[in-house]
């Protein structure tokens, strides 16, 4: 259920539905946008008579939230959520570029990577220092190691930075290093995992599940707002679908649907939903035209030597090409790219 107060209610009216709501042994999350604080109301609430708190003091409305997402629902909080980093703001005008490697392999190979791609003009430095492979033989990335490097680098170069975390024990380091904790695909529905990153106040950048469906991607995202932390970023990054030309296929569908569904900003990833160098920058412009609130792009500076992922990633000019033709995309679609 949600609760919508009146415009501009005093906040011991709201403070009074929300002592109430509490009382009755609900849990209450609370979201403010244009001068109006909703509340949304988790727990047994289908015996609940909505009219019970229409009558009280400085409530506009109260309504059942039908979709089985509440936290994430645009019901729950109309307004974009724009999630700040480092100087970014990712879900509202800007488009956000996020690059790198797949992995980090050395200092050299990231160093050069994360200059090339903040000249280019990529805000966040993406960069696997645990990485889950389909092979217990290959290679499975550096560890802490890798984060005291991408740490390292996004000072050095002004960015802000991106990583995965894999198992609830890696969180509490990974805070120190990293700006943004990435949740792969595999993870999406690793219950346990998203409930221990909702409990911290870090942004998640929430990958969709290979074969999920939107509402399962939503719900995932409820796990993580549900424990307090409302800094979700969604990341479309393709599905398993029967075709076997590409490595995944990307729901560009999914772009609007979210957008009309939640609140949550949603980026895009093409290196991974296509598997294929030279399909990324095509469906990288075509993510930003349909909306995308910035692209997830990995890169290195020597792919054809490159530990992890080769084939999908760009060259340094590739990416620089790209982000010319970004230019002249975002501004048609009434974007500025930040």
């Amino acid at each position: 259920m949600v609760i919508v107060m009146e415009k501009h209610a005093p906040e011991e009216k709201i403070e009074s539905v929300v002592a109430e709501l509490i009382k009755r042994g609900f849990d209450v999350h609370r979201s403010t946008g244009s001068g109006q604080t909703v509340l949304g109301v988790v727990g047994e609430v289908a015996s609940v008579d909505p009219r019970e708190f229409e009558v009280m003091d400085g409530v506009q409305e109260a309504v059942r939230v039908s979709e089985p997402y509440k936290l994430s629902s645009r019901t729950f909080k109309r307004d974009n959520t724009v999630v700040k980093v480092n100087g970014c703001s990712i879900g509202g005008r800007d488009v956000v570029v996020m690059a790198g490697p797949c992995t980090i392999e050395n200092e050299k190979q990231l160093f050069g990577t994360a200059e090339a791609v903040a000249r280019a003009g990529a805000k966040v430095l993406r960069g696997g220092a645990y990485k889950p492979r389909t092979s217990p033989y290959a290679f499975q990335g550096m560890g802490i190691d890798g984060l005291k490097l991408l740490q390292a680098a996004g000072k050095e170069f002004g960015m802000a930075t991106v990583s995965e975390v894999m198992e609830i024990s890696q969180i509490e380091t990974m805070m120190d290093y990293v700006d943004i904790l990435q949740v792969g695909a595999r993870n999406m529905q690793n219950f346990n995992l998203l409930a221990a990153v909702g409990q911290v106040r870090k942004p998640i950048l929430l990958k969709r599940g290979m074969a999920a469906t939107i509402q399962e991607w939503l719900l995932a995202a409820e796990y993580i707002m549900s424990g307090g932390n409302y800094q979700v970023i969604l990341c479309e990054r393709g599905i398993r679908t029967f075709d076997t030309y590409l490595r995944n296929t990307l729901d560009l569908a999914a772009i609007p649907v979210v957008q009309k569904l939640s609140h949550l900003p949603i980026i895009v990833d093409p290196s991974h939903a296509t598997g294929r160098r030279d399909k990324v920058m095509p469906m990288a412009r075509a993510s930003v035209a349909a909306g995308a609130d910035g692209l997830l792009i990995e890169v290195h500076v020597e792919p054809d030597k490159a530990l992890c992922d080769g084939p999908q990633s760009l060259y340094p000019e590739q990416f620089v090409e790209l982000m010319d033709e970004l230019r002249i995309i975002v501004p048609a679609v009434r974007r500025t790219l930040s």
